[in-house]
């Protein structure tokens, strides 16, 4: 009779603990908390930017934002089948930060003292510059050559703005929706220049359907520090990150992403900044 309780019991003790560790098999680490190879990590990029992070017709990612990314989240213990990519536009990335929707973001996140106040950031990864992109025969060599010429910038941008106060009082400016529709307006002769980010504009013009049409003016109108925006307070995150991308340098990963995504564009991009370093 004792042993029969003491089976009983033995097997309601075994029950609860099969089911404690059920429940604990079950947990998923949806945002990629531990840092160390969990279920899966959610990673934030631009889905509309070639050659940085964009979304393919078949679902799959691409862009040096998108390598770097994957580069990473490697170091971090994740296979690129464990990361889930999350559409995160500059106007949230913040926010999809503070709520814990994402890991990290990676998308073209310029470094600046008010962003800083909000996300900590690890790298940068990349100095672009804010630049003209011309047609390949354009006289367009330097900024004021755009006095009297059409200057196209996406709408709610204030990189035509910039170029108008510094350099250019006289250039007509176009706002249009997207980089798309620039474009199209510098390939049919209707705008003179489209301006934003070097990094932006090799992206786009290293496209097939644009190879061999447009080249860069390389003016260097403004420094950009590429960082990958972690949760304010995460230190240890942001440390991880920077030596997953001290060695992504070392190497020569970093060059050959930078090679596959603008090599196209002759892109004269700037060697790989060092960790900390934020060019003014």
């Amino acid at each position: 009779m004792k042993l029969r309780k003491v089976t009983a019991a033995s097997a309601v003790v075994l029950a609860l603990a099969v089911t404690a560790t059920a429940c604990g098999g079950d947990k998923k680490d949806d945002a990629g908390s531990s840092g160390s190879g969990g279920d899966k990590i959610k990673i934030g990029i631009k889905y509309d930017q070639p050659g940085l992070g964009l979304k393919q017709p078949d679902g799959s990612f691409s862009g040096f934002d998108v390598d770097v990314a994957t580069y990473v989240a490697k170091q971090l213990g994740y296979k690129p089948g464990q990361i889930e990519w999350v559409e995160t536009k500059s106007a949230d990335r913040e926010n999809a930060l503070q709520r814990g929707d994402v890991k990290f973001i990676v998308a073209s996140y310029s470094i600046t003292d008010e962003r800083k106040q909000k996300v900590d950031f690890a790298g940068p990864y990349l100095l672009a510059h804010q630049d003209l992109l011309v047609k390949k025969d354009s006289k367009v060599t330097k900024g004021t050559d755009l006095n009297g010429k059409k200057l196209c910038s996406v709408t709610g941008s204030t990189s035509a703005q910039n170029v108008q106060k510094s350099i250019a009082p006289k250039a007509n400016l176009r706002n249009l929706p997207g980089y798309s529709e620039c474009l199209a307006g510098l390939q049919s002769g209707s705008v003179d220049a489209l301006t934003t980010d070097d990094s932006i504009l090799a992206g786009y013009a290293a496209q097939d359907k644009y190879k061999g049409q447009f080249k860069l003016a390389g003016l260097k109108l403004s420094n950009e520090n590429y960082g990958i925006g972690v949760k304010k307070g995460d230190s240890a995150t942001v440390d991880k990150i920077n030596k997953a991308l001290e060695q992504m340098v070392s190497d020569k990963s970093w060059d050959k992403a930078v090679e596959k995504n603008f090599g196209p564009a002759d892109y004269k991009n700037e060697p790989a900044p060092k960790i900390g370093q934020i060019v003014k």
